[in-house]
């Protein structure tokens, strides 16, 4: 019985594997809390080695960057609890609900509608863990903390095995007395109970190292130093998950999201040989001792991740590595923000020469270290060369949809992130990433390739408190070539006033300037007639955020260019402009002459979804999407950059018009028009490029046949 159950699983699981897409790859995420650009070998540490001034020493993090790709342009945000929420989301702090550090973050940050890492990669027959601070869903309470908010745990958003801290004021020490631990026999909320903090399981045990934790010496802490806790425990999902790969080809997704080198920095004193890395260091005694607690906290979870890493390559510790997963395991490491001041930034030049810390607007407090690993698609002969470094613009959102197109799920609707899964692999079409957005206290900021507007947005966002402190008289926009200097010293906004007004009114389109608690809304077609108006309020779901009776969100009305919409079933008719942030049809859509149908980040059509033009337009200002299964039929105009792997179903007299590049694949359809004249050309589609082209060179309409031919700018067909 039991290989039955064994081969049972197994089948499964080659048949998920078919389902979803072979290769997916196992995932692993290192993320560190309040780690500076320049804190690692490739972005400045090795140079100072190299210079004979005092360092940092993170040799598996630079092995990493090695074997992999050290993206000199990773983001993150400005502090911690918008970048988990954009991280986890896909949404940029314009539209994730928790846009800035608010102690109620923990009541209120992630909503059951936010499609997470962890609801997408469960979908995707992943097993899932998370390890470290979560910061949302719990009390601050030291000693008896509790659960404030089940929709936002991590619990609830698809990760099985958690130890995690569920407030990011609890997270002000490494020493809390309990942490939440998943899965529990207890049926508690949330599936999350409370458990020691304590290294006592894992005490004199030869499975495990002694090394970083010393977690054998007779004088190691008890509390326990909390992210050794979080090592261990993601050690142990590896090797378990990484057997179970092996065994029966179930892949897995981790996070380790460390609390180092976050303050109190101190505390890391408190550990037997802490400052063990740096005995043979000269350098080491001359250094401050925030900075010497600030190196060994780094090099204490730099050696963490070389045990994960280890355990990647030889599952089961028998020291044969044939068992290793890690050429088919993505390694994802990076930092949540920009380093704090202090003295290791001046004396170790932790944010890499860049201005301002984290907190801040500037390169210092948004550009974070970040390297991808992934043996089997990173190579030498690869678009990213191993061991490089690419000044790709990528930022922390952009995990999410990358991970989703890996895992072979849906990209969650209207996000701002933009998958670099074709950039990795090496296959399909690598989507642009137009521009970043990013807000700290009363500023905001847009990076366009090599240029990066900031201005100040409206206070309402920014706390009592941040109003009263006292801040540097700075111009009131500011634009800089972060080509030329990247230290944003040379402010160019008086000599380059035009590009000024376009970044600005991107940005501003981006909503940075919504007060608190603006977040995207999720919507419904739910129409009691058989072909409803588009922008009728009354045939939209309402939506509506609430917990423990505080409602924090209440949206119904017609149509708004914040609303990630879906038209699941039944037919929708536009007959005047009506905007989204994102919108799916899986039923029908039909847009009028006159009207326009816009979706500022996507608008998808999904498997036997259908939009029939009328001779009205369609639109995004990033891309329109036709799944396979979906039709696009009609005439009409189409704003946008268009992807297809449906059907067109064109008219020969009409030509839908696109101001926009057009991706080309699926089938061609044509409908029946007026007289056909034999050896006639006719435009069904021009564009402003076409590329690809249709899985079928010839159409039938009427008895007659048509071949289809291309152009830079058009399709045409021809009657044979």
């Amino acid at each position: 019985m039991k290989n039955l159950i064994l081969f049972l699983q197994t089948s499964c699981f080659i048949l998920a594997s078919v389902a979803f897409g072979a290769e997916r790859p196992n995932i692993l995420y290192l993320y560190v809390d309040d780690l500076g650009w320049g804190s690692i070998g490739p972005n400045g540490q090795a140079e100072r080695k190299a210079a004979g001034k005092p360092y940092v020493l993170t040799p598996n993090l630079d092995r990493l960057a090695e074997q992999g790709i050290n993206f000199t342009r990773g983001y993150g945000c400005t502090v911690c609890s918008p970048a988990r929420s954009s991280q986890q989301t896909g949404f940029h702090q314009g539209y994730t609900f928790a846009d800035r550090n608010d102690p109620d973050n923990a009541k209120k940050a992630i909503r059951k509608d936010d499609i997470t890492m962890g609801d997408a990669l469960t979908k995707a027959g992943y097993a899932t863990g998370y390890w470290g601070k979560w910061g949302y869903g719990g009390s601050k309470d030291m000693q008896n903390p509790t659960i404030d908010n089940v929709q936002t745990l991590p619990t609830s958003h698809g990760y099985k095995f958690v130890v995690a801290e569920l407030h990011h004021v609890r997270a002000h020490t490494f020493f809390q007395p309990t942490l939440w631990n998943a899965p529990s026999k207890r049926r508690l909320a949330g599936g999350l109970e409370l458990k020691a903090n304590s290294m006592a399981k894992y005490r004199n045990q030869q499975s495990y190292s002694n090394y970083p934790a010393f977690q054998n010496h007779p004088e190691y802490p008890d509390p326990a130093y909390c992210d050794d806790v979080y090592a261990f425990a993601c050690l142990d999902f590896v090797r378990n998950q990484a057997q179970e790969y092996n065994r029966s080809g179930k892949p897995f997704f981790g996070l380790f999201a460390a609390q180092i080198p976050h303050a109190p920095f101190k505390e890391v004193e408190k550990l037997p040989n802490w400052d063990h890395d740096y005995k043979d260091q000269s350098f080491f005694k001359k250094l401050s001792p925030q900075s010497q607690q600030w190196c060994a906290m780094v090099t204490r979870i730099d050696a963490h991740f070389g045990n994960i890493l280890e355990a990647l390559e030889d599952p089961n510790g028998d020291g044969d590595k044939s068992d290793s997963v890690a050429d088919n395991t993505l390694v994802v490491f990076q930092s949540d923000n920009g380093g704090p001041g202090g003295s290791n930034r001046e004396q170790l030049d932790a944010n890499g020469g860049l201005q301002g810390s984290k907190g801040s607007i500037y390169e210092g407090g948004i550009r974070v270290p970040t390297i991808m690993r992934w043996s089997e698609k990173i190579t030498h002969q690869s678009k990213l060369k191993k061991g490089s470094s690419t000044d790709l613009v990528m930022d922390c959102s952009d995990l999410l949809p990358t991970f989703c197109e890996l895992a072979g799920v849906p990209i969650p609707l209207g996000v701002s992130g933009v998958s670099l899964a074709p950039t990795l692999t090496g296959k399909g079409i690598q989507r642009p990433r137009d521009y970043l957005i990013h807000e700290a206290g009363n500023q905001a900021s847009i990076i366009q390739g090599q240029y990066k507007l900031i201005r100040p947005r409206g206070d309402t966002k920014s706390s009592a408190s941040n109003k009263k402190k006292k801040r540097k008289k700075e111009p009131v926009t500011m634009l800089f070539d972060l080509n030329t200097d990247p230290a944003e010293q040379n402010n160019l906004a008086n000599v380059r006033p035009q590009l000024v007004k376009k970044l600005n009114a991107l940005l501003t389109a981006e909503r940075v300037d919504e007060p608190a608690g603006f977040a995207n809304t999720y919507h419904t077609w739910n129409a009691k007639t058989k072909n409803g108006s588009l922008g009728s309020p009354s045939n939209w779901s309402e939506y509506i955020y609430e917990n423990a009776e505080v409602m924090y969100m209440k949206e119904s009305g017609a149509p708004k260019s914040h609303w990630c919409a879906r038209i699941r079933e039944g037919t929708a008719v536009a007959l005047k402009e009506t905007n989204f942030l994102g919108l799916e049809v899986s039923g029908v859509l039909v847009v009028k002459k006159g009207a326009k149908v816009s979706a500022r980040n996507e608008l998808r059509v999904s498997h036997a979804g259908q939009v029939n033009l009328q001779g009205g337009m369609i639109g995004s200002d990033r891309w329109l999407e036709i799944k396979k299964g979906g039709v696009l039929k009609g005439h009409g105009m189409i704003k946008g950059d268009l992807y297809n792997q449906g059907t067109f179903a064109l008219q020969m007299d009409k030509p839908i018009q696109v101001d926009g590049s057009v991706n080309l694949s699926g089938r061609l359809e044509l409908l029946k028009t007026g007289t056909i004249n034999n050896g006639e050309s006719y435009t069904v589609l021009q564009a402003n490029s076409v590329s690809g082209g249709f899985e079928n060179d010839e159409v039938s309409i009427g008895g007659k046949s048509f071949s289809v031919f291309y152009t830079p700018t058009s399709v045409t067909v021809k009657a044979k």
